[in-house]
């Protein structure tokens, strides 16, 4: 393991709940990557990004994320690996009862931070980074969908992680939306930060370059972007 490296997998077998979904995977992701995860529904794509961030137990092979070894962590250790890690959701996951300032503020605070100058600093930098300086009064339900996608990236954003997990994070946007998306994403990465990111959308894999895992038949295999891809055969059942 390289000292950029921050994400190790050695023969690792996924599962979703009983079921095995992937086995024998075996990948390294190092600072300031993107990576693709392409294939069906069901295919182990979510229970990939799931066990990255140890809501799924790895019980077989070795992995490693962002200096915590799966295999080995402890339940009081999990809470600091995912402060290392950002969850960007499809559905975006926001409480509709509050404005968009007081969901930053409940992360924040759920995650140790005390001072309220602090977390107002916080607050303004992470709007500022995803281009929402003005709309943190703003209820959720007020928002454009890109803007609530901008809006659970400032969330994820806010304790600093080394690496953003991305579940389909263009699945419920237009193309315009989707493209805002990915470029606020480029930005991000090109700022040291690894992202995964698992989708469907063939136009920004085309689009927006990066290295593409598949997953397909209990494998997870590497491919090259310029192979063509058989994007018909991975769109949704």
């Amino acid at each position: 393991m390289s000292l950029d490296t921050i994400i190790e997998f050695n023969n690792a077998s996924i599962f979703q709940s009983e079921n095995l979904v992937l086995k024998e995977v075996s990948f390294t992701l190092d600072k300031g990557e993107f990576a693709y995860m392409i294939g069906k529904v069901g295919s182990g794509k979510t229970s990939l990004i799931k066990t990255i961030n140890a809501e799924i137990p790895l019980v077989s092979g070795e992995a490693t994320v962002v200096g915590f070894s799966l295999r080995k962590i402890k339940q009081k250790q999990i809470p600091y690996l995912r402060r290392k890690l950002g969850i960007v959701f499809q559905d975006f996951q926001l409480l509709t009862d509050r404005n968009v300032h007081d969901n930053l503020a409940f992360v924040l605070k759920a995650t140790g931070w005390k001072h309220h100058n602090e977390i107002e600093q916080r607050i303004t930098d992470v709007l500022d980074k995803v281009g929402l300086t003005n709309k943190g009064y703003k209820m959720t339900h007020q928002l454009s969908g890109g803007e609530q996608q901008r809006v659970v990236i400032a969330r994820a954003l806010l304790n600093d992680p080394e690496v953003i997990l991305a579940d389909e994070p263009t699945g419920n946007l237009d193309p315009d939306a989707s493209t805002e998306i990915m470029n606020l994403l480029m930005d991000i990465k090109n700022n040291g930060r690894t992202i995964i990111m698992a989708t469907h959308n063939h136009t920004l894999l085309k689009k927006f370059p990066g290295r593409t895992f598949k997953c397909d038949k209990d494998q997870l295999t590497e491919i090259d972007q310029a192979e063509e891809i058989d994007f018909a055969g991975l769109m949704e059942e």
